[in-house]
């Protein structure tokens, strides 16, 4: 589904990711994990364009992406859920749900969007009842809600969630990752960046580690405690 492949990337002179490589195959949850700093949103941001890479290359459903704008890779079935939810605070929730529908179906994936509403109340049935609150007037759960959904909508195939879980309390944490077992079953492949790990174990199919900009584990979620060298750099 998609394959990043010894990527460097910079914020201003600063590199930030040095060759890392990962995939997230059909149907799977894949997770990243990180102290704040490590890399994560970096690596998100090249993915969905936000950066440009110094080298290295993105391909999603075997087509290189790599030097294509952020948007164009929306219309291609990316969905992307940032760090802060990126909800529109003038806007209704239904305003900013039906952003996403316009972008798939304006670029001509009409056909697959038409039962997105369908889907997106069947995960989070809690939005329905948001629909005519403005942006601003949002829990921080519900945002996180919100700015899912809102990726949903473009019936995409992959969704790139940026700390969805962060700050949040224990039950909406645990709200969330029934969601996100809930869009695996819609078979929408999921990688999330996360920062805490017990988090990532409970949702995660497989499991990445980064520091400093450079993968430093990958396979099981539940073995990843074995490696100590790991787990003390995760926790810092």
């Amino acid at each position: 589904m998609l394959r990043i492949e010894g990527i460097d990337t910079y914020r201003g002179r600063a590199q930030v990711l040095r060759q890392v490589s990962l995939s997230v195959g059909e149907k799977e949850s894949v997770c990243l994990v990180g102290r704040n700093g490590a890399g994560k949103t970096t690596t998100i941001d090249s993915i969905i364009g936000l950066l440009p890479l110094r080298s290295g290359r993105v391909a999603f459903q075997n087509q290189d992406i790599s030097s294509l704008p952020a948007y164009k890779r929306a219309r291609l079935g990316i969905g992307y859920s940032p760090e802060d939810a990126g909800v529109f605070p003038d806007l209704t929730v239904e305003e900013n749900l039906q952003l996403c529908r316009w972008l798939a179906v304006s670029s001509g994936r009409a056909s697959q969007v038409e039962d997105s509403d369908e889907r997106v109340f069947r995960v989070f049935p809690e939005v329905r009842d948001l629909l005519q609150r403005r942006g601003l007037h949002l829990s921080g759960g519900q945002r996180k809600m919100v700015t899912i959904a809102r990726a949903m909508m473009l019936a995409p195939s992959i969704l790139l969630l940026d700390e969805p879980f962060e700050g949040l309390a224990p039950v909406v944490v645990t709200r969330l990752i029934e969601a996100v077992r809930q869009i695996k079953e819609l078979k929408i492949s999921v990688l999330i960046a996360e920062s805490n790990l017990a988090n990532a174990t409970r949702v995660a199919d497989r499991l990445y580690a980064i520091d400093r900009g450079e993968i430093i584990y990958h396979g099981d979620p539940q073995k990843v405690t074995e490696n100590k060298a790991v787990m003390e750099t995760i926790r810092g």
